[in-house]
C-alpha cells in the first residue's frame, strides 16, 4: 500500500511539472566544431549548430515569425498545428513527428491540446545570426 501512495504522490508529481503556465525554450547544446576540432561549415562559410528544447503550453499560440535558415522540430509530446501566413495552409504534427520549417516564410503554431507541447529542435545557422525573425505589426 505504501508503494501504491509513493507512486501516486510521485506521478501527481510529475504531473505538476508537465502543466507549464508559459512558453520555455532552453538550448541543450550548441557545437561550431566537429568532434575533431574541425569547424562546422555550410557553403556560405561557418554556422553552430543548437539544439534545443520547447514547452509549448496547452492552448498557446506562438508569434508570427520566420526562420532564415533550415530549423528541424522532433514533436516528442503533445499536438501542435502550424500555419503559414504565406501560403494559407495548416499542418498538424503529434508525438514521432518531424517538422521540417518552412524557410523564410511567415507562420506560426498553436497547442491544439490538452497538454503542453514538447519539440527538440535543431538549428543550423551561421555563427552570427538568429535562428528566427518574430513579425512585429
Amino acid at each position: 500500500m505504501r508503494q501504491l501512495i509513493l507512486a501516486a504522490g510521485l506521478l501527481a508529481a510529475l504531473g505538476c511539472a508537465t502543466q507549464p503556465s508559459e512558453l520555455s525554450v532552453k538550448e541543450v547544446s550548441v557545437a561550431t566544431t566537429t568532434a575533431s576540432g574541425q569547424p562546422i561549415r555550410l557553403p556560405g562559410g561557418d554556422v553552430r549548430i543548437v539544439l534545443s528544447t520547447y514547452v509549448i503550453p496547452a492552448g498557446a499560440k506562438l508569434p508570427v515569425h520566420k526562420h532564415l535558415h533550415t530549423r528541424l522540430a522532433y514533436v516528442q509530446e503533445g499536438t501542435i498545428a502550424v500555419t503559414n501566413v504565406d501560403t494559407n495552409q495548416t499542418a498538424r504534427y503529434g508525438p514521432g513527428d518531424l517538422v521540417v520549417e518552412s524557410v523564410d516564410q511567415w507562420h506560426f503554431g498553436v497547442n491544439t491540446g490538452d497538454v503542453p507541447v514538447r519539440l527538440l529542435v535543431l538549428d543550423e545557422v551561421p555563427i552570427d545570426v538568429k535562428s528566427n525573425v518574430v513579425k512585429r505589426d
